[in-house]
């Protein structure tokens, strides 16, 4: 699949889903024999038999379809599994729960691996980003609006911006964790009345085996949690798509500025011999493309009908996972492309010059409106610019000819204003704030 990785294809493969519900399951029965709900024995004989590598996946998914969820199919393939070896012990199978106590976990408990993934691929890229932002943090290029030369700026600052925005959302990951990657444990209708007075107890003990929080209740049609795993990876992959945008700009033949790592086979044609395809930006704005609907998808499963949803949880099953392995193929993709970024500043530096000087507007208005008013000074450099346009003149040319400029400014003043490096603002120091979580390490 070209749009997520190995690793976090193998979190969500049919196989592993059920390794998560059986590990609940497991859990379960340890977690009742604890609490003296069932026998030791019938315990140990069902946690024996929660393998998933002795279940047929592909007949339980085909069951499925027929009942309505995975856990039915795999309750029933676990009994007859612990019949066959203790007859006592198949009663006690899945004590006290309800499918979707089985499900919910599982999937918390593949999210707990996967949050673990993307937290490492984010912390890679932010970091590839941040040594890239130091590496050029007085490296010029156009500053653009609108798809327009706006402002000279620095690569660093450009890339230090997306740094930020990564930082924030390793922040929201990390706090989200103990928000939504808590155990559901609730029973038929989310009270646990099978168990009596022993409801709390085993929630507790299960949590524990499992290393998960115990929430204040079960949260079968309350869906906040997932749907905040679904939005904060939604915003995540806009960043992700936002940087892929700005890079495959600037590596149009046109602009030339940076361009994805070169490797065999790399971004080639079927028939172009020449071409250099952002490939890596391809994958994220791919994923920028999907993700919003399936977070929308996410969205609109969390209206569910009073203690069980109908058709809405379902719809959760495969959306989820798409989210995140589509976040972590586009978190990959981009790691790659920052770790090898290609950047070429003398291009840079040429495009400055594609305007005759017209990019330096804002800071010849700035120099001269001490001296007349922002309002005169606005107007006297718009006009300056239109004669510029019209005449296919340089910018500088035209404002040395103007009276009311040399008045204020003088020549020399006039050239040192054309100088790209002298109207950066606090690009430097923003690129310090911004790296601050990124120590400096090799090139």
């Amino acid at each position: 699949m070209l749009f997520t990785t190995d690793a976090m294809r193998a979190i969500f493969s049919a196989r592993a889903r059920l390794a998560r519900m059986l590990e609940f399951e497991a859990a379960l029965a340890r977690a009742e024999a604890r609490a003296g709900v069932i026998p030791q024995a019938a315990a140990d004989a069902i946690a024996l038999h929660c393998d998933a590598a002795h279940f047929d996946t592909e007949e339980i998914d085909r069951a499925a379809r027929t009942a309505g969820n995975l856990a039915i199919p795999l309750v029933a393939a676990l009994t007859r599994a612990v019949a066959a070896v203790d007859a006592d012990a198949k009663r006690y199978v899945h004590w006290g729960a309800t499918s979707q106590d089985a499900v919910d976990t599982g999937l918390v408990l593949q999210l707990r691996d996967a949050l673990a993934l993307i937290d490492a691929d984010l912390a890679r890229l932010a970091g590839a980003l941040a040594m890239q932002a130091r590496r050029h943090a007085a490296t010029v290029l156009s500053g653009r609006t609108w798809l327009q030369q706006a402002l000279p700026i620095t690569l660093g600052v450009k890339l230090a911006a997306i740094v930020s925005a990564l930082d924030r959302h390793r922040d929201r990951i990390a706090s989200l964790r103990s928000r939504a990657l808590v155990l559901q444990f609730g029973g038929a209708a989310g009270t646990l009345a099978s168990l009596y007075e022993h409801g709390l107890a085993v929630s507790d003990e299960l949590g524990r085996q499992l290393g998960l929080e115990v929430p204040d209740m079960p949260w079968h049609t309350e869906r906040d949690r997932l749907g905040e795993i679904a939005a904060t990876l939604g915003m995540l992959t806009a960043t992700l798509g936002k940087l892929a945008r700005d890079l495959s700009l600037l590596a149009q033949t046109e602009v030339g500025e940076a361009d994805e790592p070169a490797a065999p086979g790399r971004g080639g044609s079927s028939t172009m011999p020449q071409k250099r395809n952002p490939v890596g930006a391809s994958i994220a704005l791919a994923a920028a493309v999907r993700v919003p609907g399936l977070v929308a998808t996410m969205l609109h499963a969390a209206v569910q009908e009073h203690e069980r949803g109908l058709g809405n949880w379902p719809a959760e099953w495969e959306t989820l996972p798409q989210i995140v392995m589509l976040t972590a193929g586009a978190l990959d993709a981009m790691a790659e492309v920052a770790d090898g970024l290609d950047v070429h500043a003398d291009r840079m530096r040429a495009n400055l010059d594609l305007t005759h000087g017209l990019i330096y507007a804002e800071a010849v208005q700035m120099a001269l409106a001490p001296a007349m008013g922002r309002d005169a000074a606005h107007s006297l450099v718009a006009g300056a610019c239109r004669r510029a346009s019209a005449q296919r003149a340089h910018l500088r040319d035209i404002l040395e000819s103007e009276p009311r400029v040399n008045e204020v400014l003088g020549r020399e003043a006039i050239a040192k204003l054309f100088d790209p490096t002298a109207y950066l603002g606090e690009s430097r120091a923003y690129v310090a704030r911004a790296l601050v979580r990124h120590p400096a390490q090799g090139g």
